[in-house]
């Protein structure tokens, strides 16, 4: 099996960063971490860059202002797939709401799917620590996900994922025009639709401890009017062009 990259975006984490890359760099030596960092003004890309001269197995990518997380997966991927040692890709938070510890679980699951998601919901609800508020805004969100796209996934805008190196390459990256938790449901309707195998895996989710939510209207306005975009792609069949060519 070839190496495990997990693509952590970020933006203002120094309190998390180190604590964070040295509990995914503990699940294994085929594990290797790639930080996309969107020039934080906290230092947190000046931690990671102290941190990549003493461990080749850490990377770092900096990019010139806040961009956006789903730019920030979009990059961490191409710049995976330059790298001939890897594998399969991840994409986690930095904050610790993913534990690291999971990283083991998705390493088996991905044997026998083409890309596996974090589920908060596969197991009833598993959700520490949200107002009620944003637990209800986030489970009838997914619901609401489903019955328009009939994307068959319990937790679509998860952001807790592994996928296998070729979908990946499959997927014309420069297409994926999202940003927020759409990105996440527009790479999974995409991969979906292309019929490759999605497997979920249960996961709790436990908010942040330190540092700020990056949780805003705007996020969650995309996420709403989004979805009817795929919906509409799927039914006049133009989301099949964002596959370079037939995976199977």
């Amino acid at each position: 099996m070839k190496n495990i990259l997990v693509c952590i975006p970020t933006y203002n984490e120094k309190d998390n960063i180190r604590q964070i890359i040295e509990a995914v760099l503990k699940q294994g030596q085929d594990i290797e971490v790639l930080i996309i960092d969107d020039n934080s003004p906290d230092g947190t890309g000046d931690i990671v860059k102290s941190m990549e001269k003493t461990d080749n197995r850490i990377h770092l990518l900096r990019r010139t202002g806040k961009l956006g997380l789903g730019t920030a997966y979009i990059d961490g991927f191409k710049y995976g797939l330059t790298m001939p040692q890897i594998g399969y890709l991840m994409e986690m938070d930095a904050d610790f709401s993913h534990n690291p510890d999971y990283i083991k679980q998705f390493r088996e699951e991905v044997k026998n799917a083409d890309m596996v998601i974090g589920s908060r919901y596969i197991n009833g609800i598993s959700i520490v620590n949200w107002p009620i508020s944003r637990l209800l805004l986030s489970y009838f969100a997914s619901k609401y996900v489903r019955w328009i796209t009939g994307l068959p996934v319990k937790d679509p805008t998860s952001g807790f994922k592994c996928f296998r190196r070729e979908v990946l390459q499959l997927l014309n990256l420069d297409k994926i025009k999202s940003n927020g938790y759409c990105f996440q449901i527009e790479m999974n309707f995409y991969i979906w639709r292309a019929g490759f195998k999605i497997k979920e895996t249960p996961i709790i989710f436990i908010e942040r401890q330190m540092g700020a939510s990056k949780m805003s209207k705007r996020i969650v306005l995309e996420a709403i009017w989004g979805v009817w975009h795929l919906f509409f792609k799927k039914i006049l069949g133009t989301d099949k062009n964002i596959i370079k060519r037939d995976p199977r």
